[in-house]
């Protein structure tokens, strides 16, 4: 049958070395986010997930941000090849996790950039931002893999975030949220939440309508819950910190057979 499983990588001691490119840089409390993504882990092995731990990857600040290392379509893993080459060491570790998954693997090549957050699947269609860190080479690399599977793939752009989902989630019903400063063309979406915190527009789909949620979106909490959604909070200030967000510190695999 099915099985909940994540990817997830520790922080390491260089964290607060991380990459920022669209907020001024603050200072990182390491011992603070060690904590802070426990408790998330926690919250998701609360909610039926089992969780694995790539390999640390203490040389590279921005490891513990996985979701950017790999995209998984059904049984198929495709590693990233990221657009900051400083991160691109990152790849080795989780191409090893997803091999012992029981994933098929397939990689982006040069001159293709991707990284994982620019991935948003609502359903069989893959949204795939076009922006800093993802090229139309790594969006042609990315159509080839998963097209022939029976995903539809449709390229947005994205210039006002890091990556794609650094600006829309989908709820459960295929609803993407953002928030609209922050979204470059709302109207490529079919069915499109504002959201009034621009981390409002990040949320993991934990099943039966819980949603994963940072605690910087509380009046977006309170929207999704009186829509019927039961938001599951966390506290993720220092990841934030360094433009990360709940979808960044997991990989979520929903398709693999136990």
């Amino acid at each position: 049958m099915p099985s909940l499983k994540a990817l997830v990588r520790r922080p390491g001691p260089r964290l607060a070395e991380g990459l920022v490119t669209h907020i001024e840089r603050e200072t990182v409390d390491v011992e603070l986010a060690v904590r802070q993504w426990e408790a998330y882990v926690e919250a998701l092995r609360a909610n039926g997930w089992e969780t694995t731990e790539v390999e640390p990857a203490d040389d590279c600040p921005d490891a513990v941000f996985v979701e950017d290392t790999v995209v998984v379509y059904r049984n198929v893993a495709l590693i990233a090849r990221p657009g900051a080459e400083s991160r691109r060491a990152e790849t080795a570790g989780v191409e090893e996790a997803v091999a012992r998954l029981g994933c098929s693997v397939n990689w982006v090549w040069e001159p293709g950039t991707l990284d994982g957050g620019d991935v948003l699947k609502v359903g069989d269609t893959i949204y795939v931002g076009r922006g800093g860190r993802t090229n139309a080479a790594g969006v042609q690399q990315l159509r080839a893999v998963f097209e022939p599977l029976g995903a539809r793939v449709v390229a947005v752009p994205v210039s006002k975030v890091l990556h794609l989902k650094s600006a829309v989630t989908a709820l459960p019903d295929g609803t993407v949220v953002g928030h609209i400063p922050k979204v470059d063309t709302p109207s490529l979406y079919p069915c499109f939440l504002p959201v009034p915190e621009e981390s409002g527009g990040h949320v993991v789909l934990l099943g039966g309508g819980r949603l994963l949620m940072a605690a910087s979106a509380p009046k977006t909490a309170e929207l999704l819950s009186d829509l019927g959604f039961e938001p599951v909070v966390v506290d993720i200030s220092e990841f934030e910190k360094l433009e990360g967000c709940v979808t960044c510190l997991s990989v979520r695999l929903r398709e693999l057979y136990a």
